[in-house]
């Protein structure tokens, strides 16, 4: 059975280091799962109950809930913007809390991975990150975690998926997920 995990990246600049996290998923992910990275995070207007309307939900906020659903696991990709959560990360996981108790993040397992140019790595908006996707409804596995220090000089020549460190942690992670959706 494969597993379907989807990456949610909390950074919308192109040449975004934890973009560059999520495609050294995507790329070393081992056969039996496969990794896709989840677009268009930028075009979801803030979640607000006046336009979260059956039948009226915009469309691209309709597209990210229809594609967790579909996945089997989420892996969420978090910078750290000044000490926590990035908006467009915290804005998607508010739209997959709801409908409240049955959003499409409700039972999905879900882990937390990151790099910031920081010593820790981003370890507070990861946290925060867990926090919210907990409290979203989310099976957050909280022991897998990948924080990577250091991004601006660490990746400034050498894309993570060449750095065997980081691959290491990120298959850890990704073997996490696969786990517990198989469970």
């Amino acid at each position: 059975m494969t597993v379907r995990v989807l990456a949610l990246v909390g950074s919308l600049r192109a040449g975004s280091h934890n973009r560059q996290l999520a495609e050294a998923a995507v790329k070393h992910a081992p056969e039996h799962i496969d990794v896709e990275i989840q677009g268009g995070l930028a075009d979801i207007p803030f979640y607000s109950e006046d336009i979260d309307v059956e039948g009226a939900v915009p469309a691209p906020a309709a597209a990210l809930r229809e594609a967790v659903s579909r996945a089997d696991a989420l892996l969420l990709v978090s910078p750290e913007y000044n000490g926590t959560i990035p908006a467009v990360l915290k804005n998607a996981i508010d739209w997959l809390s709801r409908p409240y108790g049955t959003g499409a993040i409700t039972g999905k397992p879900v882990a937390v991975v990151g790099t910031a140019f920081g010593s820790y790595g981003g370890v507070w908006a990861q946290d925060e990150a867990r926090k919210s996707a907990g409290i979203a409804g989310g099976a957050v596995i909280d022991q897998a975690r990948l924080s990577v220090p250091g991004s601006v000089t660490r990746f400034a020549s050498t894309h993570p998926a060449d750095d065997a460190e980081v691959v290491t942690g990120l298959l850890d992670v990704l073997g996490q997920l696969a786990t517990s959706a198989r469970a």
